[in-house]
């Protein structure tokens, strides 16, 4: 079972991103304020769950939070600020759009820019050991998802609707035969580097 909260005595927002690894698309990121009676046997990490599970999870998170938020960054403001930085965005803007204000950040990961006077926490792999964090990798995961699966509705030839713009064999080929997208992030090695793409 994941833990309920870092300090009891504070209301406290989980965060996390989705997407810093793909060569197309935004990256997502969510901040979600559970109650501290919250409790889910299922709820973990985005990345252990299975796609039906965590589309499962995600009505009951949006239901039971006391506030959730969800934000992304474009792939042109990632090649505009790196992705480290479009992460750290995407978080800040997530924490902006919630309707309770948070005392107290729990961040998955070991970096994070400060967010206006709200103390944080970076917590290595939070998502896997804190409830708020991991409900906001789901909102993250499966709102990125939901985009990528849109957008390629539109460009069919990258298979994002099982890919998700991550680099699979079959996206770099798909980029290698037909050129980049408006969505593909413009400084990322789309391809291996003994292949050639002009843009």
């Amino acid at each position: 079972m994941l833990k309920s909260y870092f300090n009891k005595k504070l209301v406290e927002a989980g965060c996390d991103e989705a997407g810093r690894g793909c060569l197309a698309g935004p990256v997502f990121a969510a901040a979600v304020i559970l109650p501290l009676d919250f409790k889910n046997k299922i709820l973990d990490d985005s990345k252990k769950l299975n796609d039906a599970t965590r589309y499962l999870l995600r009505p009951i998170i949006e239901k039971e939070a006391i506030s959730f938020a969800v934000a992304q960054v474009s792939n042109i403001e990632i090649d505009e600020i790196n992705i480290l930085n479009a992460s750290f965005l995407a978080m800040h803007r997530a924490v902006d759009k919630l309707n309770t204000k948070p005392q107290q950040l729990l961040i998955d990961g070991n970096r994070f820019k400060p967010y206006k006077n709200i103390p944080h926490h970076c917590i290595i792999k939070g998502d896997g050991k804190y409830m708020s964090i991991a409900a906001a990798s789901i909102l993250a995961k499966t709102y990125r998802d939901d985009f990528m699966k849109e957008a390629a509705k539109k460009y069919k030839q990258y298979g994002w609707e099982t890919n998700m713009g991550y680099p699979t064999i079959k996206h770099r080929n798909a980029i290698h035969e037909n050129g980049t997208t408006p969505l593909h992030r413009l400084t990322f090695q789309l391809l291996p580097s003994q292949l050639e793409l002009e843009f």
